[in-house]
């Protein structure tokens, strides 16, 4: 089947095609990026926080570093920049969240873009098929064959066929990972409030009197 559309739908079809393995190859790699950097944020603060509490930093840090993704980098972050106090700590979260959004947001916007154009490109094909049909009557007149006349219609048919099918998946698919990124982004935030908080309190108890 789809052999035979890519023979009728033109040069248009075979761009479409392209940008559908492009699109499914950043969906694939951004879904697993997420995955990876998804972690039990609670969890691994827990962790971190009893290691702290015994005032080994070297191990909190050694934990952060044998953790993926930006909650923990973030910590690490924090933990590194504790003597700042703090402002200072904010203002390092702060600094490491912006390293960390353009990663996550990295490719996004090429399936976004993938979904905004391929409807565009069906309609394309579309005019370059009825005009192929018109050709043939304006050089032919009434004499024109069938053939040629069902052909530009075949071709505008399946390239807004194909620019349809093409942009649904990329959009649901573009949706479907800023939800995940959003919830990482989140995962960020929270970290980011609860280990300056526990910083600040471990930094108050063990303040002289």
């Amino acid at each position: 089947m789809l052999p035979e559309l890519l023979k009728h739908g033109g040069i248009i079809m075979w761009v479409l095609l392209g940008l559908g393995a492009v699109a499914a190859a950043v969906f694939i790699e951004r879904l697993l990026h997420y995955h990876r950097e998804q972690i039990n944020a609670m969890e691994f603060l827990i962790g971190v926080k009893n290691v702290l509490k015994r005032d080994n930093v070297v191990e909190a840090v050694s934990i952060c570093d044998a953790t993926p993704g930006p909650v923990a980098r973030m910590v690490k972050t924090a933990i590194l920049n504790r003597e700042k106090g703090r402002d200072g700590i904010r203002d390092a979260l702060r600094e490491a969240g912006l390293i960390e959004l353009p990663r996550l947001e990295e490719k996004l916007s090429l399936l976004a873009t993938i979904a905004q154009i391929a409807p565009l490109l069906g309609l394309l094909g579309t005019v370059l098929g009825l005009l192929d049909t018109f050709a043939a009557v304006h050089q032919q007149g009434l004499a024109a064959q069938q053939a040629d006349l069902a052909g530009g219609v075949w071709q505008a048919l399946i390239c807004t066929g194909g620019g349809l099918a093409l942009a649904i998946p990329c959009y649901a698919g573009y949706n479907y990972l800023v939800t995940r990124m959003n919830s990482v982004i989140l995962d960020m935030e929270k970290s980011s409030y609860q280990i300056l908080e526990m910083l600040t309190e471990l930094a108050e108890a063990t303040r002289p009197v």
